[in-house]
């Protein structure tokens, strides 16, 4: 099913919806990148512009001063969302495109996640249009089963939608994450204290699951101020040394670019292999990390308190390019560089990347990596576990659902959190194989849900970027009043 779903139809859609968007938003992803720039640097604060009298007027869900203590940044919410593309796909996947498909591999990821942007855009706006307001701690919650209810009125799909989801990126990802974590940093300690290896892995093992009990039971305020701390410092941190290898081997820069442009196009077969196979590789890889369109970071949109959706669609475009052209590119430099990558080696993975930085930087560079891991794995346990509870509250609150109950929502949540923590202590001591089949088929599934519901939505995000555009040619700060849209569609828009 695995074959069938990746190797067809999911790509297949992802790259039909990534032309289609990119040529019916006249390139938004390109034409407003210097505003996404503006948004990342201007949004450390809530987007909440209620001194202005138009904002008033318009009726926008700003407010109080304990709403504006409540709320989430922008730039929170961007964080969130990088911290779930950013994972060890960053570091193993993207190893591992090039050791199975080529340095051509590096080429299409690049392209892929260029045309994908304009899907994380159409996804993360339509979260904020449709997002609800949680009545007892007044911030957001919102994400694809959201909008499938509001928007499609198919509470059915968002329920399975929500499902897939929780199962998949909260749990199943969460083995994956773990166990990733835990052979790296056990590997390094091992080393240091002279222990056969994996005497430690329990140990770090319970170390995850502890530290990540104390942020998740202590809700989404607690989890977005950990990624907009962590995410910034792990990501810059890791290009900091990637730039470090690349400045010492200045020279080979150009050979390595040539080398990925003639290995995409067949010009170089032996170094590059198959161009099939290439192509394969680095758009599976490039979509798994930068997740464009699989429904996942539409979850971490929703929260931000902004004054026009675009806003956080723009925002989280940028996400996009933040994680594949640089920091899945700084993996791909550092492996091509080392010329660690061909069959002879017989190293994939995160082997691969290990090696490629211990033979650049010597034994520094595999401590760093450890350190790396632990960051980016960790980060992404977080992110995953929200995307759950924001699901869960879909299902089980009285928000979403006409049955639900605050009751049956918090035991729900404290289930769920418990639930998170035995998987991350189990996933620290099983092994990937069975983990990455179940993630891959679910994660399938969930992405061909999210890209027929974004497609039928897309009408609606083209109103408001025409409306963002308009407000942004007479020169004012865009603020969104539901009345742009046609009378039959405001109902469904609540926060606005």
């Amino acid at each position: 099913m695995n074959d069938i779903l990746w190797g067809y139809i999911v790509i297949a859609m992802m790259v039909v919806c990534a032309l289609y968007f990119t040529f019916r938003l006249r390139a938004v992803q390109f034409t407003r990148i210097g505003e996404m720039m503006h948004l990342l640097t201007h949004s450390s604060k809530t987007d909440s512009p209620d001194n202005l009298k138009d904002t008033m007027e318009a009726g926008y869900a700003g407010g109080s001063d304990e709403r504006s203590r409540k709320a989430i940044s922008p730039f929170r919410a961007f964080a969130v969302g990088l911290s779930s593309r950013v994972g060890t796909g960053n570091l193993a996947g993207v190893a591992s495109a090039i050791f199975i498909g080529g340095p051509g591999a590096v080429f299409w990821m690049w392209l892929m996640a260029l045309l994908g942007a304009s899907s994380s855009f159409v996804e993360s706006t339509l979260a904020q249009l449709y997002k609800r307001r949680d009545s007892r701690t007044g911030v957001y919650y919102g994400g694809p089963a959201y909008y499938m209810q509001y928007g499609m009125h198919k509470r059915w799909m968002g329920i399975i939608f929500a499902v897939l989801i929780t199962l998949s990126y909260s749990l199943a990802t969460q083995l994956v994450q773990s166990k990733t974590m835990a052979d790296a940093f056990s590997v390094s300690i091992d080393m240091a204290m002279g222990n056969a290896p994996g005497t430690s892995t329990i140990w770090v093992g319970v170390a995850v699951t502890v530290a990540t009990a104390l942020i998740i039971f202590g809700g989404i305020q607690r989890i977005s101020r950990f990624a907009a701390i962590v995410v910034p410092i792990m990501a810059i941190g890791y290009m900091l040394m990637a730039l470090y290898v690349i400045m010492t081997n200045f020279m080979l820069i150009p050979d390595v670019i040539e080398l990925i442009v003639k290995s995409a196009l067949g010009i170089d077969q032996a170094a590059g292999g198959m161009v099939g196979l290439a192509i394969m590789q680095g758009v599976k890889r490039g979509l798994y990390s930068n997740e464009a369109g699989e429904g996942t970071v539409p979850n971490a949109a929703a929260i931000a308190e902004t004054s026009h959706p675009v806003k956080q669609g723009l925002l989280q475009a940028l996400g996009v390019f933040c994680d594949t052209i640089i920091i899945c590119t700084c993996t791909a430099f550092i492996v091509l560089i080392s010329g660690l990558y061909t069959p002879e080696h017989g190293m994939d993975g995160i082997l691969l990347t290990q090696a490629a930085l211990e033979q650049e930087m010597g034994v520094a560079g595999r401590y760093f990596l450890t350190a790396a891991i632990l960051m980016f794995a960790y980060s992404t346990i977080i992110a995953g576990y929200f995307y759950g509870e924001t699901n869960l509250r879909f299902i089980f609150g009285r928000n979403a659902n006409p049955n639900g109950s605050e009751k049956k929502e918090n035991v729900a949540i404290f289930f769920f959190r418990v639930a998170t923590a035995l998987v991350i202590l189990a996933g620290a001591m099983m092994t990937l194989q069975d983990s990455f089949s179940i993630v891959d088929l679910l994660m399938g599934l969930m992405t061909i849900a999210n890209l027929i519901a974004i497609i039928c939505l897309f009408p609606r995000v083209k109103m408001l970027l025409d409306d963002y555009v308009r407000q942004r040619k007479e020169h004012r700060d865009p603020v969104f009043r539901k009345e742009v849209l046609p009378k039959e569609l405001q109902d469904d828009v609540e926060c606005w």
